[in-house]
């Protein structure tokens, strides 16, 4: 039989045991790495304990409350230092490499999930063809859910459609991203494999660089994350603070994080793995909304390595308010599953990550959603005390200590979200987005909002995929989104 015809009458007969193990393999696994049940016990005492502890904390003489408040300033500025730090980095370029004989190449397998994505796959198709690597070495994979007509008769409209596989997920329960890229996983030819979203425009050397990098890196390096960069950045003023975060995190913050050897939260895309690796660590979290960030602390965990592939992919961002609030909602209540899933075992994560690794990681996943959560209600406090009282002139070691670390945690924080997406933008000459970057601090109002908004939809529904269309741009600095 044709394969692709064998595997698909394998999913039709086990399709319901195939849905369960998509969605359940991780959990039954390796449990202390699945989202779910979500919080244990010890965590909700832990919970109880630090809000017990507010009231106490406010009733308590003054000492104490400094010491408390200084503390804090203290954590948040060795969180920001990861930040900061990463401007003094400049990331390695790609190697040189020889062009390699086509019969010295891996098996590649391209994973893409598709949900509702009819609009975009003509675009998608084409960027995937460009891809330069030897057709006869390439896996292709689209994965599509079983109730998606369109997508199916899109998919099936592409001319000459032998060069990849179309896998339909059988139905069940959760309708999320990795639950479809689990399904896929078993089917995999390729020695590595890399996943993209409906909306990429690949750069088409990366699967060439990626397979290059991995032949010359240790065993332990187990994914390459590729730079993600918006393309239609000039849609709306929304698109521009959106390319200005993406060059902050992309471009300056991951390239430092792998070039120390910390732990890195992945991108949903671009994402290049040893797919013997991946199945070694069960694949991803179907329950976590932010399968990559969660997937690469699992990484971390497990001893292995993110290494930095500097090739770009086009991606579109929303334009307009309520889609990018839905999306930002979801990537929220992800980082605070991937935070609840991650801190049940504190010693654990400590021995494994190292103390400056532990720090890092509750940077990057638990520390983005708690200063979202305070920012608003801190800058206002700041903006009061500026204005309404102004420093006072005070002889103890104690006050001025209290004030100087609360100005010099003021100017870290706002130092470690504009320098890094203005050094980002130089470095891709983007000179007409840098007046934009006074607009961050306003971009980061909402981004709070949305993390209130994780926190609510984390509690009603923790396994809800909130789905960005595509297919919406109204520019591309490329021309290959349009």
């Amino acid at each position: 039989a044709v394969p692709a015809v064998l595997r698909a009458a394998l999913l039709r007969q086990g399709g319901e045991a195939a849905a369960r193990e998509a969605a359940e393999g991780l959990e039954r696994r390796a449990p202390a790495w699945a989202f779910r049940p979500g919080p244990d016990p010890a965590q909700w005492l832990a919970l109880g304990l630090a809000v017990a502890a507010v009231p106490l904390v406010l009733g308590a003489p003054a000492w104490i409350q400094a010491a408390c408040l200084a503390l804090l300033n203290l954590l948040f500025l060795a969180m920001t230092a990861f930040r900061l730090g990463a401007l003094c980095l400049r990331p390695a370029p790609l190697p040189e490499a020889g062009r390699a004989e086509e019969a010295e190449l891996p098996v590649y397998t391209v994973l893409v999930a598709l949900c509702r994505e009819a609009p975009v796959v003509p675009r998608l198709v084409r960027a995937l063809a460009q891809l330069d690597y030897p057709r006869t070495k390439l896996d292709v994979k689209f994965v599509i859910e079983a109730d998606d007509p369109d997508t199916a008769a899109a998919l099936a409209g592409v001319p000459n459609p032998g060069w990849f596989e179309v896998i339909v997920a059988p139905p069940g329960l959760p309708r999320t991203k990795p639950r479809a890229l689990n399904l896929a996983l078993p089917f995999a030819r390729g020695e590595h494999l890399v996943v993209y979203d409906a909306e990429d425009v690949p750069d088409p050397g990366q699967l060439r660089a990626a397979a290059a990098l991995f032949a010359r890196s240790s065993p332990r390096t187990a994914c390459l994350q590729g730079r993600l960069v918006i393309d239609n950045t000039g849609d709306s003023w929304l698109t521009r603070c959106f390319t200005l975060e993406y060059a902050a995190l992309f471009d300056v913050l991951g390239p430092a994080l792998s070039a120390w050897r910390l732990p890195v939260p992945l991108g949903g895309t671009t994402t290049h793995f040893r797919t013997a690796t991946l199945r070694a660590l069960h694949g991803w979290d179907a329950w976590n909304v932010t399968e990559d960030a969660d997937l690469g602390l699992r990484l971390a965990l497990a001893g292995y390595h993110v290494g930095d592939l500097p090739l770009s992919t086009l991606e579109e961002a929303p334009a307009r308010l309520r889609p990018w609030l839905r999306q930002r909602t979801r990537w929220m209540k992800g980082f605070i599953q991937t935070s609840i899933t991650h801190s049940r075992r504190p010693v654990h994560a400590l021995v494994r990550l190292g103390p400056l690794g532990l720090l890092a990681a509750a940077a990057m996943v638990p520390g983005t959603v708690l200063s979202a959560l305070a920012y608003p209600v801190l800058i206002a406090v700041a903006a009061w005390q500026f204005l309404a009282r102004p420093l006072p002139a005070d002889p103890s070691f104690a006050a001025n200590l209290l004030t100087g670390l609360a100005l010099v945690l003021f100017a870290a924080g706002f130092a470690a979200m504009l320098l890094p997406a203005a050094l980002g933008c130089i470095r891709r000459r983007w000179w007409g987005l840098l007046p934009w970057i006074g607009l961050l601090p306003v971009y980061f109002v909402l981004v709070s909002a949305a993390a209130w908004l994780g926190l609510l939809e984390l509690i009603r529904a923790p396994a809800r995929w909130n789905k960005t269309e595509h297919g919406l741009a109204a520019t591309s600095r490329s021309g290959r989104l349009q």
